[in-house]
């Protein structure tokens, strides 16, 4: 009987932790320190000064909330002359510079935020 009782309670636990990894990788459940999935992240943008001349898009690998699409976008901005967008569904940042910026810059700054960088086109 006791044996029985245990597989239960197992087999609830693995039921109850996959829901929570499905929300997860949804990007629906918290992650990286956001709380509850249902909390909305203000993500600023970033207006540079000159104009426009060039743009980049960086493929990431890891973002599974808007707290790490916030975590991608702050790490970007940090650099002078750059702004990103960040694109959570899509996993990948569309950068707009006025300075000309090389793609190691980005890909140190992303993967200085704990994401990989799979492409910069």
């Amino acid at each position: 009987m006791a044996d029985t009782i245990i597989v239960i309670l197992i087999v609830l636990l693995m039921i109850l932790a996959a829901k929570q990894a499905a929300k997860h990788f949804r990007g629906e459940g918290s992650c990286c320190g956001g709380g509850s999935g249902a909390s909305k992240v203000t993500i600023r943008e970033k207006k540079l000064d000159g104009p426009i001349i060039g743009k980049k898009t960086i493929a990431i690998e890891g973002m599974h909330c808007e707290h790490c699409a916030q975590n991608v976008t702050e790490a970007i901005n940090k650099i002078q002359g750059v702004s990103a967008k960040v694109f959570l569904k899509e996993k990948k940042a569309v950068v707009s510079y006025e300075n000309e910026v090389k793609d190691e810059t980005l890909k140190r700054a992303v993967e200085g935020a704990g994401y990989k960088v799979r492409s910069i086109i």
